[in-house]
């Protein structure tokens, strides 16, 4: 059997549509306004857990609790919310960890929405908020969780210019992530 050799030089050009949408700057206001408003969303989540003592504090890993056993009794009927290997997670790894847990999604809420909202490490924070998106959905919780995770995959795909108006804009550069004007019309 003769080995497959991959031809490493070979680059994939990226279509136009898409680096309009994803890579030029011009579009990064729009990328902030969506950007503040989930990190607000975030932070605001956050801080309400932070100074409620059922998530941190002498009671920490009530509520988390409360909302993974919630989220057990939606495993069962035709179409159950919760799919079996979630409620395995849940009962075995999250609810045995509870405290910890709380102290997670707590502290977690509050880096997300602070880096979303000053723009720092835009697409590793806006990453993790569609992580914490899908934990939640995949826990059988709908509430404004869908369309969070979608703002929340855009950013991931603007990460390039989700935070040009923001710290990325100064931080990047020095991790060797350079911003370049566009010398090609997207259009």
């Amino acid at each position: 059997m003769a080995a497959v050799r991959i031809n490493t030089n070979l680059q994939v050009p990226e279509p136009r549509i898409t680096r309009f949408l994803f890579a030029d700057v011009r579009l990064s206001p729009i990328w902030l306004v969506l950007r503040v408003y989930l990190g607000w969303q975030w932070l605001e989540a956050g801080w309400g857990k932070l100074n409620n003592p059922a998530w941190v504090g002498d009671k920490a890993g009530v509520a988390v609790g409360g909302f993974l056993e919630r989220a057990l009794t939606k495993t069962t009927g035709d179409h159950p919310d919760v799919t079996g290997w979630y409620a395995w997670f849940i009962q075995n790894v999250a609810l045995p960890n509870k405290v910890l847990f709380s102290y997670l999604v707590t502290f977690g809420e509050i880096l997300v929405g602070l880096a979303l909202i000053l723009g720092l490490f835009t697409g590793l924070a806006a990453f993790f908020a569609g992580f914490m998106n899908a934990a939640f959905l995949l826990a059988g919780t709908v509430s404004s969780n869908p369309w969070m995770f979608i703002v929340a995959t855009w950013l991931v795909l603007a990460w390039r210019t989700a935070g040009y108006i923001g710290l990325d804009y100064y931080v990047l550069p020095r991790l060797g992530v350079i911003f370049r004007r566009n010398t090609e019309p997207a259009s």
